[in-house]
């Protein structure tokens, strides 16, 4: 269709001047109608879960950081899963090795008793379990198989209000000695619950692909399961997903909810969630990863996203393979955060939920 440039004859001077007026009187209208609003806009601001103007702190740095977790004496501890450490860094910003040889720990979490869970995950000089950290420094074995089969890879873990564990196993690199399989021969990546010692339950098995980070919502309703298939079958599955939970801590059938999607982007790694239930979601790349991770949208940082898929607000990250993040400090408002290899930390304005010590 061709449109014709047609040229407008001149209006006459009475009616530019009746024009003026109309626009000075649109413009004082809108000025007074921005005056009107600031209140509004300030209060919506302050219900971001982090300031605008908030800053990245960085703390520490080793080979690769992994699964920070706050303890109430001030410490944080992450995993160094490259040299097969769990660090300490205290009060005072210092460095410590908190054990070695880790068995290449990755995620943990503290239990209602506030000792320590540790995935100790897959490859060269891991140990493919769930242990527990006892307050005499010994160590206890949750889970290293499972219906007589060696479990795959612990990658991270969660804690409900019961005390109850829920960890993910994949397996990225090298999958020659899987040993958990289905009836018909098809690799199980799955996500399972600790009731008790050596006392595990499968409750995913193929409905999501590849787990890696969780999340229980502070009220045990619902799990929160990121999915990342980086390489082989189905390499985008890039995912966040939601599932409805009993009061037992099985998965209520038919409650599977797609929350978020990274497409061919880099995808959802670890998380942690608020006190409103908000999910703070750790993905992106600033650079793509050749062949499969592109950075056609999603840039390395976190991804703040409501119990029912709304993208909040994100939190750049300047490196990356970030990893996870976690709740901490004495009012529960330091997100802590893991990429690449440093630790950093940000101000948030709404308390996370962190199952131990429970918020006062």
């Amino acid at each position: 269709m061709y449109v014709y440039n047609q040229r407008r004859l001149p209006a006459s001077k009475s009616k530019q001047s009746t024009d003026g007026a109309k626009k000075r009187m649109r413009r004082i209208s809108l000025v007074l109608l921005c005056v009107a609003l600031l209140p509004q806009l300030s209060s919506f601001a302050d219900e971001l879960p982090i300031a605008s103007d908030a800053q990245l702190k960085l703390h520490n740095r080793v080979a690769f950081t992994e699964g920070p977790v706050w303890h109430p004496s001030g410490n944080v501890y992450f995993s160094d899963i490259a040299n097969s450490r769990i660090m300490r860094q205290d009060p005072k910003g210092e460095l410590h090795v908190f054990r070695t040889p880790s068995g290449r720990t990755n995620g943990m979490v503290f239990d209602l008793q506030g000792r320590l869970i540790a995935c100790e995950g897959g490859g060269y000089g891991s140990n493919r379990r769930l242990t527990r950290t006892e307050h005499d420094g010994t160590i206890t074995v949750l889970a290293h198989s499972y219906q007589g089969k060696r479990i795959n890879s612990p990658n991270d873990v969660t804690i409900d209000s019961k005390g109850r564990l829920y960890f993910s196993d994949p397996r990225y690199g090298i999958r020659s000695d899987l040993e958990q399989f289905d009836d018909k021969g098809r690799a199980v990546e799955g996500v399972y619950r600790i009731d008790d010692v050596d006392k595990v339950s499968r409750i995913i098995t193929h409905e999501v692909i590849r787990p890696n980070g969780l999340a229980i919502s502070p009220d045990d309703r619902y799990l929160f399961v990121a999915e990342n298939v980086n390489s082989g079958d189905n390499p985008q599955n890039r995912k966040l997903w939601r599932f409805g939970l009993t009061p037992a801590g099985s998965v209520v059938p038919g409650t599977q909810k797609l929350l978020f999607d990274w497409g061919s982007d880099r995808g959802p790694d670890g998380m942690a969630i608020d006190q409103q239930g908000r999910l703070y979601v750790t993905a992106g790349f600033n650079f793509p990863q050749s062949p499969g991770e592109s950075v056609k949208k999603y840039k390395a940082g976190v991804y703040v996203i409501s119990a029912a898929g709304k993208l909040i607000q994100f939190i750049p990250v300047p490196i990356d393979m970030i990893t996870n993040c976690a709740f901490g400090g004495a009012d529960r408002k330091t997100l802590y955060i893991t990429a690449g290899h440093k630790l950093w930390s940000i101000q948030t304005n709404t308390p996370g939920h962190v199952a131990w010590p429970p918020s006062k």
